[in-house]
């Protein structure tokens, strides 16, 4: 049978099994493909399971792909093999969270991290009782009412129609309908106090498909920085292809991104810093995103 035939036949498999046993056959890859053993007490503490199940498990997995583990009788674990190719999609963001923190089941603390890993302290970090109505309002397409702190107006009572999370790289925020403006705005969760599900339906013009700059995708093409040396090096610290790093955005994540990654966003590469690497080849590509302002240099098409 050829190799594709084999890759073929083992994700038909996978799929016929049920969820619980793919999530501890693709705990044995994990431990195998990003630490190089795996034992059968690894499986049973990950997930409470007993002897038998997990020699079931080992054998299903070794069924399935053969060429992917050996055991190794010194140590009796299970050793990655010479042949192996992985057969679960591993998401690279997920798989350093979970070397680096270990499982996020709310029960897993730093100790558990499978390698050694400094993290910067998180400085934005929502409170979960604030958090939580709000991810619920979300969900069941409510709306919150809350006290809100902004640099213009202080302390405010506001109702707003949360739609979406999102991150900027430092903080997390919500986007949503905000009733007392009359605009689609990003809330910060550090900023709320006293939030509370309320148990009535948006109106049309409070739903997402009304946010135009939710909905409007930018196009942008980033470049190492004209004025800077070594641009292969950044080429290759950002993945650029043919020199340049072409993304996707929404209109109302467009700036925060720029910012966060020091895009240098004037239109003659003027941002004297040191630390921006980066350039924005076309800056009229900007040309509506209501949050261009906070890109390093934009002011400079304004003047």
């Amino acid at each position: 049978m050829k190799q594709t035939d084999t890759m073929t036949t083992s994700s038909d498999t996978l799929a016929s099994l049920s969820l619980p046993q793919r999530e501890r056959l693709a705990y044995i890859e994990f431990r195998l493909f990003f630490l190089g053993d795996v034992r059968r007490q690894d499986l049973m503490d990950r997930f409470g399971i007993a002897p038998a199940a997990a020699t079931r498990d080992f054998a299903q997995y070794r069924e399935l792909c053969p060429d992917n583990l050996s055991l190794d009788g010194s140590s009796k674990a299970y050793v990655l093999g010479g042949g192996f190719r992985p057969a679960f999609a591993h998401n690279v963001e997920r798989v350093l969270m979970m070397l680096s923190q270990g499982f996020g089941d709310g029960i897993s603390q730093m100790q558990d991290a499978f390698l050694a890993c400094e993290l910067p302290p998180m400085l934005n970090r929502p409170v979960v009782g604030i958090l939580a109505p709000v991810t619920r309002a979300i969900y069941q397409r409510k709306a919150v009412r809350m006290r809100y702190f902004s640099h213009s107006s202080g302390m405010s009572e506001r109702e707003i129609v949360p739609f979406a999370l999102a991150n900027d790289g430092l903080r997390w925020h919500v986007r949503a309908f905000d009733r007392k403006s009359g605009e689609f705005r990003d809330f910060v969760f550090t900023r709320m106090e006293s939030t509370e599900l309320l148990d009535d339906n948006p109106a049309k013009h409070e739903l997402p498909a009304q946010d135009i700059q939710w909905n409007r995708i930018v196009e942008l093409d980033i470049v190492p920085h004209p004025d800077r040396e070594h641009p292969e090096i950044t080429e290759r610290d950002y993945g650029m292809v043919d020199g340049v790093l072409h993304l996707k955005l929404r209109a109302a994540m467009a700036g925060y991104v720029l910012r966060q990654w020091q895009v240098d966003c004037s239109a003659d590469h003027s941002v004297k810093e040191q630390g921006c690497r980066l350039w924005l080849r076309d800056v009229l590509a900007l040309y509506g995103v209501k949050n261009a302002m906070l890109a390093l240099g934009y002011e400079y098409l304004e003047r």
